[in-house]
């Protein structure tokens, strides 16, 4: 069973992308804003991290970022999980190390189909 941390201060989206996920068999580990998200990454080794861009403190773009560049944990896929939508955004993501960049409201199949190939 994969283990996917949720990287979001947003407890209704949290909780949402949590029955999604634990619906189709994950595991899932949840932090309400970035700076934990980086510890907890580092603590739990999850196998996948899903990270919103707009939170308080430590952005997900520089979350993203320093789990890239952290040797204990840039082999941790990361994908980013926000409403910001612009293609500037989305290049931005990928340059900070995401493997991925979804868009809210999310697709439950286009996530569970996102995790999956970044897992294999």
């Amino acid at each position: 069973m994969a283990r996917v941390l949720i990287v979001d201060d947003s407890p209704t989206e949290s909780h949402h992308l949590s029955d999604i996920l634990e619906k189709n068999g994950f595991q899932v580990i949840t932090a309400p804003d970035g700076e934990s998200g980086v510890a907890s990454a580092k603590a739990n080794k999850p196998d996948v991290v899903l990270m919103d861009v707009v939170m308080p403190g430590l952005n997900g773009f520089q979350a993203t970022r320093q789990l890239s560049k952290d040797p204990g944990t840039q082999s941790i896929p990361v994908i980013i999980v926000s409403t910001k939508d612009q293609e500037t955004d989305r290049i931005w993501g990928i340059r900070q190390g995401a493997k991925d960049y979804l868009t809210k409201p999310i697709d439950e199949s286009v996530l569970i189909n996102t995790i999956r190939t970044v897992l294999d």
